[in-house]
């Protein structure tokens, strides 16, 4: 009978599914994009895309099924990545709008600003690295919430 005993925790599920809730929620109260934690050899990747990538995704897929006219598309991410004015991430970090928490922003939709100035801060290993705009014009859209994770290349904000 011992040996009937050995092969139960092997029909229990592979992956806790109360780990993963607990995880989901960290996510939820961090504000954090993903999580990955490795136990006992297993390791478990929760992640969630943004709330800024999720809305354009189904407005692009509802007005595709309605025959948009050009005023009804709106562009994907990865329409966004090949804009000419836009702003990508340079590094993997932690994008801020403002200089601290609290502050005001750097720059709001619709600011104006010139070639050089600070956009955003992005976090990358303890340093804080200030972004600065490829070029002048006007901010017509911020496409990161304040302390999101981001990516190299991320698209960022539109300068046009």
């Amino acid at each position: 009978m011992p040996r009937a005993s050995k092969p139960m925790p092997k029909q229990k599920p592979a992956i806790d599914p109360d780990l993963i809730r607990e995880l989901a929620q960290l996510l939820e109260e961090t504000g954090l994009g993903e999580i990955e934690v490795e136990r006992d050899g297993q390791r478990v990747r929760v992640a969630r895309q943004p709330q800024s990538a999720q809305a354009p995704t189904a407005s692009a897929q509802a007005a595709t099924s309605t025959s948009p006219t050009p005023a009804q598309a709106t562009p994907t991410p990865a329409d966004l990545a090949k804009h000419p004015g836009v702003v990508a991430s340079p590094m993997v970090g932690t994008a801020y709008r403002g200089p601290e928490p609290g502050a005001m922003p750097f720059v709001d939709v619709g600011s104006q600003v010139e070639a050089g100035a600070t956009l955003l801060i992005i976090e990358a290993m303890k340093t804080m690295n200030q972004i600065p705009a490829p070029r002048a014009g006007t901010v017509t859209q911020i496409l990161f919430e304040d302390g999101q994770p981001v990516e190299f290349g991320e698209p960022l904000m539109i300068i046009e």
